[in-house]
């Protein structure tokens, strides 16, 4: 069993070939035998009082399944951190798109027919749709949620950030903005559902954490957890968007199947998917930081505010992540973050990549920028002068314990571009009257791996490995593969750590039936945490064979370790191995007072945008990026410098095209001729370097990927424009609307 014989390779990718041959099944595939269509009434008010429900002559009412919030028969909340969203209207209407009635036919076409044959009778109320309106109503008593239209807040604090901003020589104070996003996944939204009181609930999805939709059910229909089983299907895509709201529509597909006795297809459109579901939270994020004149960082007060919408659903976890990114990757012992999510009368915002973070490392990373400018410094100097080392305090008091090597990632950066020579090119080239404007940028930042503070402890994750009958092994975890490569990825962690080919290893599907609950596929976590566990139960079960003397302690070929397993469980030995999350030792958290570790590690990354900006249009093209990142060990090069490229490409979108256009709170662009994402013809080539610093309690050493590639586009962008016009664009996305005037201002132009 030679070290690294798999982790470190490249492996085809084990669902490959069913992807790219049209054999694997997504949920519209899945066949079901007189099997309904299911469609959802919604809202088109943002605040109101349902008064009534009008079902208007024009097809056959009497063949329809119809369910209201009075068909429920259990609670109708949708479980998650609270219980404050209905799966359906029964009075207060929060926003638009809001669900009141599910109709349900065999005939598709019928049920698009009949959707637009349902009238809602609804009393309009006065609804607040910006920050400032909600907190204004909150504070003048008129709140829709709690006291004050705050879901959450949080306040750190480490030093006394007041008294050194009152002794700093520079203060520099500036506000950013950032608007939604939606993941638009290729596959959207949907489930299938079969359910009745006797057999209880089973829904196939598209989804992301198959115990989150579990927990969901089991209230809604009143059943205990043995009677509900959630299993996903081949999911096309989720980035976040697939984590919490397929609770909302494996819910409504299974209260058709309830009332029907009969399966039914839950399935979105591109339309209704973009109207309806939760996208990135839009931010507001001031900040203010002391300086030094030598441009020492003495103190950081940040106020930060997240939109999130009209119900809770993951606005506090999502904030949390953002406060705790909000400082960046800087010393400053003196330091406040406050924040708070905001109701509003949108459709509640939820979970998108990065969750939080890329919102708070724009503010940052946009900050740094203005106070080089306003200090007179290279914005290269002053983050180098700043960056966090081993030894420095977090704003929670976490002592970072290993040095993230800030300095050499940004010098491979920069050298990727030939920084010196393309900053000259490009001041030469701008000199040029009536040509258009190109810019260099960089930033510079970290990712949090795995759940914030407690969360991994209180998830308290499991995954086994099980020698089938015919002696290969079959790993057992919820984690979810939405394209990013996770059953290639556990196979390996198990084939590595027992000596066998990749061959030798199956990945079963996440069905809670049989899986155990590895926890949700989001925050970076999926390698590191369960990955990390089923690496210590593929180790307990080697250990278990050779203890038995069924394998030498050395070197053995994938058949004898086949035939080792097979006689170990015909003679009755143990079969399945578990493992449960432990914290590393000396990793601790203090929910009360909001201090401590705040995650296990990180993973750190140096981005650089090289952008032009078209002396007509004013629209943005990133013409080169480099991404340089440090995430411990790289288990799969071609499948992490993919997260990196799409990250990348995700990131370009948000902060340059992606403008989600509000209308009434609700997504009035819905459609892919007005939202506008970068295709392969609009990405630039991304440059993808890694360096390795192995973790210890990773899997081969490995840490967090997913998420820390669309953390630094959007500030890297911002950076470049400021470099080609001279000013600091304080929102996102980059339209032109916004960068004209800066663009104007720059070349002496009048329009």
């Amino acid at each position: 069993m030679a070290p690294d014989r798999l982790l470190g390779t490249s492996p085809t990718r084990t669902d490959g070939a069913a992807k790219v041959t049209g054999q694997a099944r997504y949920v519209d595939d899945l066949p079901f035998e007189g099997a309904l269509h299911g469609k959802t009434i919604r809202t088109t008010v943002a605040r109101g009082r349902l008064r009534g429900i009008r079902y208007l002559p024009g097809v056959p009412w009497d063949e329809f399944v119809i369910v209201t919030a009075q068909d429920i028969p259990g609670a109708n909340v949708v479980t998650l951190i609270d219980t404050d969203q209905p799966y359906l209207v029964h009075d207060q209407v929060r926003h638009a798109a809001e669900p009141v009635v599910l109709i349900a036919h065999a005939d598709k076409g019928l049920v698009e027919k009949a959707a637009r044959l349902v009238e809602l009778d609804i009393t309009p109320e006065p609804a607040v749709f910006t920050l400032d309106d909600s907190l204004k109503a909150g504070a003048q008593g008129d709140a829709q949620y709690g006291a004050d239209n705050v879901f959450k807040h949080f306040h750190v604090a480490r030093g006394d950030a007041q008294a050194a901003l009152a002794n700093a020589p520079v203060v520099v104070t500036g506000t950013y903005e950032t608007g939604a996003q939606e993941q638009l996944y290729i596959e959207p939204q949907g489930v299938v559902a079969v359910a009745s009181p006797e057999d209880g609930v089973t829904v196939w999805g598209s989804m992301q954490c198959p115990y989150y939709v579990h927990k969901a059910l089991g209230p809604l229909f009143g059943l205990p957890p043995g009677k509900v089983r959630v299993i996903q299907a081949v999911t096309g895509g989720g980035f976040g968007g697939k984590e919490e709201y397929p609770n909302v529509i494996a819910g409504h597909a299974a209260l058709l199947a309830w009332k029907s006795g009969r399966p039914v297809k839950l399935i979105y459109d591109r339309l209704e998917d973009m109207w309806a579901t939760t996208k990135r939270h839009p931010s507001r994020t001031r900040v203010s930081a002391g300086f030094a004149r030598d441009g020492t960082l003495l103190a950081l007060d940040i106020q930060v505010l997240l939109d999130g919408g009209a119900y809770l659903t993951l606005s506090p976890v999502v904030l949390s992540r953002g406060t705790l990114h909000a400082a960046g990757a800087y010393r400053c012992d003196d330091v406040t973050i406050d924040s708070r999510a905001v109701f509003t009368n949108a459709p509640p915002y939820g979970a998108f990549r990065g969750f939080g973070a890329p919102q708070t490392i724009f503010a940052i990373e946009m900050h740094m920028e203005r106070a080089a400018r306003e200090l007179g410094m290279d914005p290269l100097a002053l983050r180098r002068k700043n960056f966090l080392r081993a030894g420095d305090i977090l704003p929670t008091g976490q002592v970072l314990a290993d040095d993230p090597g800030l300095p050499a990632l940004l010098d491979d950066a920069l050298a990727a571009v030939d920084w010196p020579a393309r900053h000259a090119a490009h001041t030469r080239h701008n000199a040029v009257a009536g040509g258009s404007r190109r810019g260099l940028g960089v930033a510079t930042f970290f990712h949090g791996c795995g759940f914030t503070g407690s969360g991994e402890v209180k998830l308290a994750s499991r995954a086994a490995v099980e020698i089938a009958e015919d002696g290969h092994v079959r790993v057992l975890a919820a984690s979810t593969d939405i394209g990013q490569g996770t059953i290639t990825i556990f196979g390996q962690i198990v084939a590595e750590r027992l000596g066998v080919g990749l061959a030798e290893i199956e990945v079963a599907e996440p069905d809670t039936r049989y899986v155990p609950d590895s926890g949700p596929t989001v925050a970076s976590r999926t390698t590191m945490v369960v990955g990390g566990l089923l690496d210590a139960a593929a180790a307990d079960l080697l250990e278990a064979l050779v203890a038995a003397g069924r394998l030498p302690a050395g070197g053995f070929s994938a058949e004898q370790f086949r035939a080792a397993a097979c006689a170990h469980r015909a003679a009755g030995g143990e079969a399945r191995f578990e493992r449960q999350y432990t914290p590393p030792e000396g990793v601790s958290w203090d929910d009360a007072t909001y201090t401590g570790d705040a995650y296990a590690t990180y993973a750190w990354s140096a981005q650089v945008a090289d952008i032009e900006i078209d002396p007509v249009t004013a629209q943005v093209e990133v013409r080169d990026f480099v991404a340089v990142q440090e995430v411990g060990r790289v288990l799969h090069p071609t499948l992490a410098a993919g997260q990196i490229e799409g990250g990348v490409a995700q990131g370009i979108g948000w902060a340059i095209s992606e403008e989600v256009v509000l209308k009434d709170g609700a997504m009035a662009n819905h459609q892919l001729t007005n939202y506008i994402v970068p295709t392969a013809a609009d990405a630039p080539p991304i440059r993808v370097t890694f360096f390795e610093h192995r973790y210890a309690h990773g899997p081969g050493g490995a840490k967090g990927i997913g998420e820390l590639p669309m953390d630094g586009p959007a500030p890297a962008i911002g950076a470049a424009i400021a470099d080609a016009l001279g000013v600091i664009l304080p929102r996102i996305p980059f339209v032109p609307e916004r960068v004209l005037p800066a663009l104007d201002a720059a070349t002496g132009a009048a329009r």
